[in-house]
């Protein structure tokens, strides 16, 4: 639904299937999105923000320990669906196993930490977010046209936008996503693929837009050491682990 020129969100879809090697032996207890953040369970102050922005619909895609977030379900409201492929695939599966509510809908990861509610109930096009990095990255970097359309994404780059956080799809992106998984779901190649890899393969037919955001409005803990770097309650456990 379009309103006075915006789209109006239908939902969220949070991705909360994987394991999270790299914060064992955290993960070996429970899902880095449960993790305990400056007072808050990572995944819970997601759907806050989101609740707040006034979305309607909120689904969580579990995999690995999903009993551990059915008690989101009584809490927040929440749909919770679960991918029985996350340990064989990607995190395409997970889109794959929400593909029914795909819409006008914010896709996220349940471990993104944003210290603001960057979330709004009507969002102008379809985008990614971005931030700017100085200097070498490994990050997924993004080139677009005078309309901000990205038109490039490369693993890596130097002083460039990069990809970070949340993304909203249109009906349309959803449409045509969903068609392209639906033809290459089953592909061996396609099977450790993550879905922006999927994504950049097609961007001729697949619109987003470049939507960038400050440095430390969004976060994201690839290590226990990154997370001990932002709380430090977490200091003593990232000091005997390196």
């Amino acid at each position: 639904m379009i309103s006075n020129g915006f789209i109006k969100a239908d939902n969220a879809i949070l991705l909360a299937a994987g394991y999270a090697r790299r914060f064992a032996p955290l993960s070996d207890v429970f899902p880095k999105g449960l993790l305990n953040v400056k007072g808050e369970i990572l995944i819970e102050r997601q759907i806050r923000q989101l609740l707040a922005a006034g979305i309607p619909q909120i689904i969580v895609v579990t995999g690995y320990k999903s009993q551990m977030f059915s008690y989101l379900a009584d809490k927040y409201g929440v749909i919770l669906v679960e991918n029985q492929e996350y340990q064989e695939r990607n995190n395409h599966s997970s889109i794959y196993a929400a593909r029914k509510y795909l819409a006008n809908s914010y896709i996220c990861s349940c471990d993104n930490y944003f210290t603001e509610n960057i979330f709004t109930p009507v969002v102008e096009r379809p985008y990614y977010a971005a931030v700017y990095g100085h200097g070498s990255t490994e990050e997924y970097c993004l080139k677009t046209d005078e309309n901000q359309r990205i038109t490039h994404v490369s693993i890596g780059g130097q002083n460039a936008w990069y990809m970070l956080g949340h993304v909203f799809w249109d009906k349309n992106f959803s449409q045509n996503f969903l068609e392209i998984l639906e033809k290459e779901y089953h592909l061996p190649q396609t099977r450790n693929m993550l879905w922006e890899q999927i994504y950049m393969r097609h961007l001729d037919r697949l619109c987003l837009h470049l939507k960038t955001y400050p440095p430390g409005s969004i976060l994201e803990f690839d290590s226990v050491k990154e997370l001990s770097c932002f709380d430090p309650a977490y200091k003593d456990l990232a000091d005997l682990l390196s």
